[in-house]
This record gives structure tokens, C-alpha cells and sequence, in this order.
């Protein structure tokens, strides 16, 4: 059984996608650096250009160093998910039927 990040104690089922949403991302990178060199104090908008790309940069560094995954992979490992979730509940069901079968003789 999974369990869920948020809680200390083991959901009573599994996590379904409607239990563990993932955050969908309203803004790109580069719309973030360019809303970072915007609050910028005005004084120092001269430099806004060199500003937005060293930004940018920081901001790509620092998200390559966490070791994130991309939609179209995260999207994949769910699907592989799903699909193992259905045959191992296929295999429960199984077992229990072979179980009742020797239970009966």
C-alpha cells in the first residue's frame, strides 16, 4: 500500500491521482526570471538584460541540481504505474479464487 507524503499514518487504499495532484507549473522559467528582474528596484533597470539572463541561468542551475523529472516522464511512470496496479490486483483476485479452490478440496 502507498503512503501518502502528507500524513504520518497509511492511506486505507491506494493513492489515486486524485489523491496526489500534481502542481501544474502557471508560469515557465523564463516568465519567472523576467518577474524577478521586474521587482527590481528602478534604479537598477539599466542592467535589467544582464539581469533577467543571470537569473535565468541561477534559476535553470538550481532546478538541474534537483533532480526533477519532465511532464512527458512523469506522465510515462504514472501509466506504468496504473498498469501494474491493475495486474496486481488481477493476481490478488487469482489468488484468492486458487485459494478457495483448495479451501473446497
Amino acid at each position: 500500500m502507498l503512503h501518502h507524503p502528507d500524513t504520518d499514518t497509511p492511506p486505507t487504499r491506494p493513492l489515486t491521482d486524485t489523491d496526489t495532484p500534481m502542481i501544474q507549473p502557471s508560469i515557465t522559467l523564463n516568465e519567472l526570471a523576467k518577474r524577478l528582474t521586474e521587482a527590481v528596484p528602478g534604479d537598477l533597470q539599466l542592467l535589467r538584460g544582464d539581469m533577467e539572463k543571470t537569473f535565468h541561468a541561477m534559476l535553470q542551475a538550481s532546478f538541474s541540481r534537483m533532480n526533477l523529472v519532465s511532464r512527458e516522464e512523469f506522465e510515462v511512470q504514472r501509466s506504468v504505474l496504473a498498469r501494474t496496479r491493475e495486474q496486481i490486483e488481477a493476481l490478488e483476485a487469482r489468488v484468492t479464487e486458487l485459494e478457495q479452490q483448495i479451501l473446497k478440496g
